[in-house]
């Protein structure tokens, strides 16, 4: 079961940026409030619809749970915009990687200090280890959108 989560969230990740790539150039051509507002808008349609006929019952709403809990959503708001605004100037890898990054590294500090109801799971050498190839991995994704930057201008020339 484990690993089968496992690809599952690989193939999450996957479909996460597409749709990071689909909206970001969607973004470049409608505006980024606009592409934002629509991938919202549509997935609040179909979260209801699944919400309405699968959702079993739960003690606590969104009414009445702590506030702190919803600040996901926000949060979701702030990386659809940025991604949207980001992708079609970085490139998908480039901006995917950074967002990994972003995450791998917010991911340790929540098991280190055991942040938000998580169990600690302390730094360790690997785990540092992850975070330095994931930055060379940033790096030489940065490198080489760079250099094929200059050759495309240079062949233009």
């Amino acid at each position: 079961m484990f690993i089968a989560m496992l690809l599952l969230v690989v193939a999450s990740g996957a479909v996460l940026c597409a749709q990071s790539a689909i909206n970001g150039r969607l973004g470049s051509v409608v505006g980024v409030l606009e592409s934002a507002w629509l991938t919202f808008a549509l997935g609040a349609l179909v979260t209801i619809v699944i919400a309405f006929f699968t959702e079993p019952p739960h003690a606590m709403n969104v009414f009445t749970v702590p506030r702190w809990q919803l600040t996901g959503a926000f949060f979701g708001v702030a990386y659809m915009l940025v991604i949207v605004f980001a992708m079609p100037r970085v490139g998908t890898a480039a901006a995917t990687v950074a967002v990994i990054s972003g995450q791998l590294l917010m991911s340790l500090v929540i098991d280190n200090f055991g942040w938000l109801g998580n169990a600690v799971v302390p730094l360790s050498e690997r785990r540092f280890a992850a975070m330095a190839l994931l930055a060379v991995a940033l790096a030489l994704i940065y490198r080489s959108n760079t250099i094929a930057g200059r050759k495309q201008v240079t062949a233009a020339a």
